[in-house]
């Protein structure tokens, strides 16, 4: 049964990405709301701790920033206090976070949105979400070891997507 399981998942694009809560939702107390959301959405979380970042792991996840002019603002704030690192998964979670999460530019986010209903900055947005699902496999082990991911059945996507198991 685990490798028609498997068969399945794999075929209906499950996916895994990471949120980060920045340091502005640990700070506001926004954790419990965001965690919340995704898992109102039905998504599985797999992995979930509270970490402070360094200079190494910032600059290697913001690789694409790094010669910009707010690369050392942007790192400072992630520095400023704890952030909470969690992994999902889901259908298309990659896409399914992306929505929820809203646009970059918190004042513009979508209403309904994590970044629409509690940001107003570009850096602090509350939250951090893989791009893609490259990105998020880079990401997962830049943030976790692979014994802080956890594999379990979640029940309702076994009934839901799996009902002649």
């Amino acid at each position: 049964m685990n490798q028609d399981l498997e068969k399945i998942r794999s075929s209906l694009h499950f996916e895994r990405t990471v949120v980060l809560v920045k340091p502005d939702g640990l700070q506001r107390g926004l954790i419990g709301e965001v965690i919340s959301r995704f898992e109102r959405k039905g998504l599985k979380l797999v992995a979930l701790k509270m970490m402070q970042v360094d200079d190494m792991l910032l600059e290697a996840h913001y690789s694409h920033h790094i010669d910009k002019p707010f690369f050392k603002s942007l790192s400072d704030f992630m520095k400023s206090s704890p952030l909470i690192a969690m992994v999902l998964e889901g259908l298309e979670a990659v896409e399914a976070i992306r929505l929820l999460c809203g646009t970059t530019k918190a004042r513009s986010a979508e209403a309904g949105s994590i970044r629409g209903d509690f940001g107003m900055g570009y850096t602090s947005n509350i939250v951090h979400s893989s791009d893609s699902v490259e990105s998020a496999k880079e990401e997962i082990v830049r943030f976790f070891d692979a014994d802080e991911l956890f594999e379990y059945d979640k029940t309702e996507y076994l009934n839901i997507y799996l009902p002649e198991l």
